[in-house]
């Protein structure tokens, strides 16, 4: 069969294909349904991955293209929505638990690029000098144009001693830079904690993972025995993570039975989240430090605490991230992000593109002039509308320092001023109900 014959062939069967499903669509045209217009849609999708695995130029596995299809159908999606192969969905199962071989840095997508939000504290990637707001443009000289945030956090991670090589772009440099990095076992400690000025306790929450309550309950015994009046609780660049675990964060501070937040699908559906036993710190002055890196849950805890007048929330406007993802096992051993709730804080406000905006704000200035732009929710492709209040497009994002030194934090010295005098905190002290 000559070539000229050959090609004939394949869109003749083409022709044949796409016709018969328009026949079959018009015999069936007076009992359509959601269901059969998905059935058509489907059959469309077959036909696609026939037509590739016959007569592609070159041998293409049929899982290899289902993967990529459904990879781009959720990545239509929100930008928290996202589908796992069978390693990812493992990968990601252990990141809950706190302990992963990688590089330690939280990344995002802004504008398209794949973007480092924050370097985590003592990581390989914090060492060599990874900063927020870095774009990181390959990965193993791979770009990461085209790639997922799982995609990319796949090829970051890894077994121990094994490295990998991010180039990043920087603003100020003129050419994108290469960083060799081993990887090591990233051990996210959730729960960081200490005495300051005597009687002062300080917690710093870092992400909300299975542990974190029960590290936070050790970290409240010790400040309990050492005797302290007051408290700062620092969810400075906290990512999130579990919404169980913000719910029994926020049951350290607040009195039984209060509401914590509550969630609602798309049917309207709700379902709340309230604290179920007597805080251990329910009642002493409290201040929560906020910055844009402050996501999810823990803007669950801060919007609970905010809403119950039981803290002064200090710092700047929080992220944005106002939904709930479920995480779903298939039947392949890959597993499925969805989007499948807002949340609310317990005075019923949506915090999607908007945040939490701190009672006192107060923003760090760079001591050096290095700062980074600010990427929050409202900046991602794809992003959610917020129901109850029109997001800002467009407009110019903030800046906030790329380091800072505890001597100039001027956030927490700001808390700690204030529980010191205590004059702001009296008008906050109370509880509602």
């Amino acid at each position: 069969m000559n070539r000229k014959l050959k090609n004939l062939l394949v869109w003749v069967a083409f022709a044949i294909i796409t016709a018969s499903g328009v026949i079959v669509g018009r015999w069936t045209v007076k009992a359509v349904s959601a269901e059969s217009e998905t059935y058509q849609e489907l059959k469309l999708f077959t036909e696609v991955i026939s037509l590739v695995k016959t007569s592609y130029v070159e041998d293409v596995k049929a899982k290899d293209l289902i993967y990529g299809a459904i990879k781009g159908m959720i990545s239509s999606l929100d930008p928290h929505s996202a589908f796992m192969t069978p390693d990812m969905f493992k990968e990601m199962k252990v990141d809950t638990k706190g302990e992963f071989g990688g590089v330690g840095i939280q990344i995002g997508k802004k504008g398209g690029f794949l973007t480092v939000i924050a370097p985590i504290e003592d990581t390989p990637a914090y060492i060599a000098g990874i900063k927020a707001g870095d774009i990181i443009s390959k990965v193993n000289g791979e770009s990461t144009e085209k790639m997922t945030l799982f995609d990319a956090v796949n090829k970051m991670r890894g077994p121990r001693g094994t490295k990998v090589i991010l180039t990043i772009i920087r603003k100020g440099w003129t050419e994108p830079k290469d960083f060799p990095i081993s990887r090591e076992i990233i051990k996210v400690q959730s729960v960081k904690y200490k005495v300051m000025e005597g009687n002062i306790g300080y917690i710093k929450i870092s992400q909300f993972q299975e542990k974190t309550v029960q590290d936070l309950v050790k970290a409240v015994n010790f400040l309990k025995e050492k005797k302290i009046t007051s408290v700062v609780v620092d969810l400075r660049n906290d990512p999130g993570g579990l919404l169980q675990s913000a719910v029994g964060v926020a049951e350290q501070f607040l009195p039984s039975h209060k509401l914590v937040v509550y969630i609602k699908d798309r049917s309207g559906d709700k379902k709340d989240f309230y604290t179920e036993s007597e805080g251990k710190l329910d009642s002493i002055p409290m201040v929560v430090l906020v910055n844009e890196g402050s996501a999810s849950a823990s803007e669950i805890v801060a919007g609970a605490l905010k809403d119950w007048n039981r803290a002064i929330i200090l710092g700047v406007t929080t992220f944005g991230k106002g939904s709930v993802q479920s995480v779903l096992g298939l039947s392949d051993g890959s597993g499925l992000r969805l989007t499948t709730a807002r949340y609310y804080t317990p005075n019923g406000i949506s915090i999607q593109n908007t945040g939490i905006t701190p009672d006192i704000i107060v923003k760090l200035k760079s001591e050096t002039g290095k700062e980074h732009k600010v990427l929050r929710e409202k900046d991602l492709t794809g992003h959610l509308d917020n129901e109850q209040v029109e997001t800002k497009e467009g407009e110019e994002p903030d800046s906030t320092p790329l380091e800072i030194e505890e001597k100039d934090d001027l956030q927490l010295q700001r808390a700690i001023d204030i529980l010191k005098t205590g004059d702001s905190f009296k008008k906050n002290s109370k509880i509602t109900s």
